[in-house]
């Protein structure tokens, strides 16, 4: 078991070693209870000034949010994806979160992105109706619609 210890303290410094300059953003780290994570696994994010909070112990709807958005991208992108690497793996997620963030609606926002589409207002007669375009991302795995300009 030790050596699944330094393997885990090395993976949280390859981590923060990744995220290079953008350390600065994140100020808590959340995490389960796993015996996985040792004191070592926590000093790192500590050193880099990342507070690690535990979900409180039998409380599994503590983690529901983090559960949800793993169910989320899985069911909608990676069980429908063939990944062959690393970079692609990347790649992928980059693409789908610029998507769930910009342009998929959320219940929770009254059916709004959480990073919201500006809106443009128009002063005199009303355009006529465009047409609308269809984006398709990843491949065509998901569609965005847009109007045409």
């Amino acid at each position: 078991m030790p050596h699944l210890a330094v393997f885990e303290a090395q993976q949280a410094r390859n981590l923060l070693m990744d995220l290079d300059d953008q350390v600065h953003r994140f100020r808590f780290l959340i995490r389960d209870r796993d015996t996985k994570f040792t004191t070592a696994f926590d000093a790192v994010f500590a050193a880099a000034g990342i507070e690690v909070v535990k979900i409180p112990p039998r409380a599994p709807k503590a983690n529901a949010y983090a559960e949800r958005w793993v169910r989320t991208v899985r069911g909608e992108c990676l069980d429908w994806t063939l990944i062959w690497n690393e970079r692609q793996l990347h790649r992928v997620l980059t693409e789908y979160l610029r998507h769930y963030n910009g342009v998929q609606p959320h219940r929770a926002l009254d059916l709004q992105p959480p990073v919201p589409v500006r809106v443009v207002t128009t002063i005199g007669p009303a355009p006529a109706p465009a047409a609308v375009r269809r984006v398709d991302v990843l491949g065509g795995l998901i569609h965005e619609y847009q109007r045409a300009a």
